[in-house]
């Protein structure tokens, strides 16, 4: 499987105001836990597609917005179903680089913040849609090719605080649960140098 994703990233050696635009392509693996009894999910899902505003007000901190969106389907032994999963959440970054400061062009950083999550499932089951507040976390390992380019890794959890539906009244092919991201993408600097330090 092919993974494509870009991300626009601001900001030169010194600044602390950097903005970065995001976009990364990946799998996902929803939690058993989240289906009613008869559905169940493949392990392994594709795709999942990021797309995030971020923007740096300290030299290590900063805060984003982003909107996932993710697709699953049924495995063999499970009713038939598919369903679009989409989240949008504010959250807080923090730049983990100085720590493996070490490795030259590698830099990481960690995210987490409240949501809220839009699941539709498709098909017979169009009707039966749900959304719910979530949390999401999670880390990224950036490598910088060049000045301008870098590409990364992204492995986030989103953990859904949905209620627990009844099938008869809320209708089957609904989801309530908890998602396992992993994404790759490339970033682009629209200033500056993206992995220069202070």
């Amino acid at each position: 499987m092919v993974f494509a994703s870009y991300s626009f990233l601001g900001g030169a050696q010194g600044e602390t105001k950097t903005v970065k635009v995001q976009f990364a392509l990946g799998v996902n693996n929803p939690s058993s836990e989240g289906f009613v009894d008869g559905f169940e999910a493949n392990t392994i899902n594709f795709p999942t597609i990021n797309l995030g505003i971020q923007y740096m007000f300290a030299s290590k901190m900063g805060a984003k917005l982003d909107l996932g969106y993710n697709r699953f389907g049924n495995t063999d032994n499970s009713l038939d179903f598919k369903t679009n999963y989409t989240r949008i959440n504010g959250q807080f970054v923090y730049d983990l680089s100085g720590f493996i400061s070490f490795l030259g062009r590698i830099g990481a950083f960690a995210h987490a913040g409240p949501g809220i999550s839009i699941v539709k499932p498709l098909g017979n089951y169009g009707d039966n849609k749900t959304s719910y507040l979530n949390g999401m976390g999670g880390l990224e390992f950036h490598y910088g090719i060049s000045d301008k380019l870098s590409i990364y890794l992204d492995t986030s959890y989103v953990l859904g605080f949905g209620k627990e539906f009844s099938p008869l009244s809320n209708g089957f092919g609904s989801f309530n649960g908890n998602l396992l991201t992993v994404t790759i993408g490339a970033s682009i600097s629209l200033s500056g140098c993206y992995y220069c330090r202070d």
